[in-house]
């Protein structure tokens, strides 16, 4: 049933790119993050950006999550997407911040998830994980209420610094 979910969950986010009609440029991206899944976690990763306009961007992002669990270290990897949208027009800071909705995906849980990101580098997201795994990692079951901390670092901009 979990299967079921979890290939229902790609196919929806293979069909919000498939309303897109212009070719999409892409940014890569590394980021950095906390997460708060029943258990604190430092988070690591990549991510594509694919952008249209300015006023929806697709994310979607590979991470680990690394963190102690009833005092073993434990590692989790993550799939994620999420659709960025601002459609606010006539504004001083164009698109300065934008709502966030997306999904992740672990070993050991799927988590619908919403929030704000401040120009895609700052994100604060909430969700709900639904436990995949009801075993959990080192005997604690990961579920319920999450919270996530996310700074997205562009190569770009990091090749920029590093160049200098």
């Amino acid at each position: 049933m979990m299967n079921k979910r979890f290939v229902f969950s790609i196919a929806l986010l293979l069909l919000f790119f498939g309303f897109s009609k212009a070719q999409l440029t892409v940014h890569k991206m590394v980021h950095v993050g906390y997460v708060y899944q029943n258990q604190s976690f430092a988070e690591v990763g990549g991510r594509l950006l694919f952008l249209n306009n300015d006023d929806f961007i697709y994310r979607l992002g590979v991470a680990g999550m690394m963190g102690s669990v009833n005092g073993k270290f434990a590692i989790i990897p993550k799939v994620q997407g999420d659709i960025l949208f601002n459609t606010e027009r006539n504004v001083d800071l164009y698109h300065s911040y934008y709502f966030l909705a997306g999904a992740e995906a672990t070993t050991k849980y799927i988590a619908p998830k919403a929030g704000v990101t401040l120009f895609g580098i700052i994100d604060l997201t909430g969700g709900y994980a639904f436990p995949i795994d009801k075993s959990g990692i080192n005997g604690k079951e990961l579920k319920g209420l999450n919270f996530n901390f996310t700074i997205n670092l562009p190569l770009v901009m990091l090749h920029d610094l590093l160049k200098k």
